[in-house]
C-alpha cells in the first residue's frame, strides 16, 4: 500500500490531530453517544465539542488527516463521519520499523 510519508508527518506534527487519532482509536470511551452508531465514524460536530475548537478549525485538522490518509469520511444526510484508516495507519508504523 503505498502512503505519503510527508502528508503522514505533517498531520502528525499537530497535537490535536494526534489527539483525534487517539479518541478515533476507541470512540466509545471519548465521544457522547451521537444518533448513528459508532461503526460508522465519529460525527465531526463531536470534535467540535471534544476540542473546544472551532468548526473550521476542527475542519482544517480532519482534512489534514485525511490527506494523509490517516481517516476516512463517510457522509450520512448533513453528517460527516470519521474514522481512523487502520491499514494506512498500519501500513506507516511497518514503514517506520522497517526503515528506522
Amino acid at each position: 500500500m503505498p502512503i505519503d510519508l510527508d502528508e503522514i508527518f505533517k498531520a502528525l506534527a499537530h497535537p490535536v490531530r494526534r489527539d483525534m487519532l487517539v479518541w478515533l482509536k476507541d470512540p466509545h470511551t471519548h465521544f457522547l453517544e451521537q444518533d448513528h452508531p459508532f461503526e460508522i465514524g465519529v460525527c465531526a460536530g463531536k470534535f467540535d465539542h471534544k476540542t473546544g475548537l472551532s468548526q473550521s478549525t476542527v475542519s482544517g485538522h480532519l482534512a489534514s488527516l485525511q490527506r494523509a490518509g490517516l481517516v476516512t469520511s463517510r457522509k450520512v444526510g448533513q453528517w460527516n463521519f470519521f474514522k481512523r484508516n487502520e491499514d494506512v495507519i498500519q501500513a506507516f508504523i511497518t514503514h517506520l520499523y522497517d526503515a528506522l
